[in-house]
């Protein structure tokens, strides 16, 4: 009988390179967030790259030498590198550029994160949006990827949602972002129909929102006592998930996990998924969650600066809810750490502190 060996498939190789644009810039923090990024997108990241950027260079950011000391690393490398990783927005040119003098493909921050959002897409609406926000990047470029040796032939970066594969066609992706607008549309009035059916029956609304992996998932769940999917991952739900939260006294609401933000969220995918982020503008209460365990190797805490990137969003879509905190994993906050008193410490995980935000949520309420 002949045995048949599963072997699992190779990542690709990687390097990142992180653009420090701004002296408020954590070199560490940008690191570690374009790293998990990477690996959210099946790839492996086998080196890493920094510069400050004090005279910026229009055609590739990066100045000649840094990119002379990447391309030896990557000649030199044991590994078979084919990808380098910007942590930058690039233009069409500048990708061209810089693959031409690194020698490998390059994408930016932007196409990892869509490239994530492609491969996380499950559901008919969440492949529309993601297609859209696809076809939107590609748009303006399409000329500089096709210019660039056939090294954009596919992989990370040109995947589409679910089994489509991207066209490089200027007149088909202008044609199809015109259709996927209208289908878009369509599934938004669908969203207001159904709101407005949510709202005579007078169900107080509740929104869980917050950075990318904090624990959203895994709170509601634990809150509602359902399996809603949550795996330690970037962005591992996209699409929004609503189930009824009984409170004491016979109360209850509708509360609704939403889509994760991160820092510099791709605006492409911020208008795609506009009518998602209205179910956090139109909730009644928001449970902003938070996961106070993320650190720097200097010790610095991460949390802080995803505090203000989730309000930044909120404040930006017209959000006038009232927001709660809620620290997540508080069994892994050391007793010395000192918090806010008007923040909520709970453990999805290990169901702590869950009766008393339930109290909490009533209060605001009712």
């Amino acid at each position: 009988m002949k045995i048949v060996k599963e072997t699992q498939k190779n990542k690709e190789k990687c390097i990142v390179i992180v653009v420090l644009a701004s002296k408020l810039d954590d070199k560490e923090r940008k690191l570690d967030e374009i790293t998990r990024l990477c690996e959210s997108t099946e790839l492996e990241v086998v080196g890493s790259f920094y510069q400050n950027i004090k005279e910026f260079n229009k055609a590739t950011v990066l100045g000649m030498g840094k990119l002379q000391e990447i391309k030896k690393y990557i000649e030199e490398c044991e590994e078979e590198i084919g990808l380098a990783v910007v942590d930058y927005s690039l233009s069409g040119s500048q990708m061209r550029n810089i693959s031409e003098a690194l020698g490998v493909r390059v994408i930016d921050r932007v196409g990892v994160i869509i490239d994530i959002f492609a491969l996380r897409a499950k559901t008919a609406e969440a492949k529309l949006q993601v297609k859209y926000a696809q076809d939107k990047y590609l748009l303006p470029r399409i000329g500089d990827i096709k210019g660039t040796s056939g090294r954009f032939g596919g992989g990370v970066g040109m995947r589409g949602p679910g089994e489509t594969k991207l066209e490089l066609d200027r007149r088909r992706l202008e044609n199809e972002m015109v259709l996927l607008k209208k289908q878009i549309q369509e599934i938004k009035k669908k969203r207001e129909v159904n709101r407005r059916e949510r709202e005579k029956t007078g169900v107080k609304k509740v929104a869980i929102v917050g950075y990318t992996n904090a624990g959203k998932s895994t709170l509601l769940n634990a809150l509602t006592k359902e399996n809603i999917y949550a795996e330690d991952k970037y962005f591992a739900t996209l699409d929004t998930t609503s189930r009824r939260l009984f409170l004491d006294f016979g109360k209850q609401v509708i509360i609704t996990d939403t889509v994760g933000f991160i820092t510099d969220l791709p605006h492409q995918l911020v208008d795609a998924f506009a009518s998602t982020l209205e179910e956090a503008k139109e909730a009644d209460l928001i449970l902003h969650v938070v996961d106070p365990t993320q650190t720097g190797k200097d010790g610095g805490k991460y949390y802080k600066k995803n505090i203000e990137v989730t309000n930044k969003v909120l404040d930006e879509i017209g959000c006038k809810s009232e927001r709660i905190v809620v620290f997540n994993k508080c069994d892994l906050i050391s007793s010395e750490e000192k918090i806010d008193e008007n923040v909520i410490l709970v453990s999805a995980k290990n169901k702590i502190g869950l009766e008393k935000l339930k109290e909490i949520i009533s209060k605001k309420l009712f």
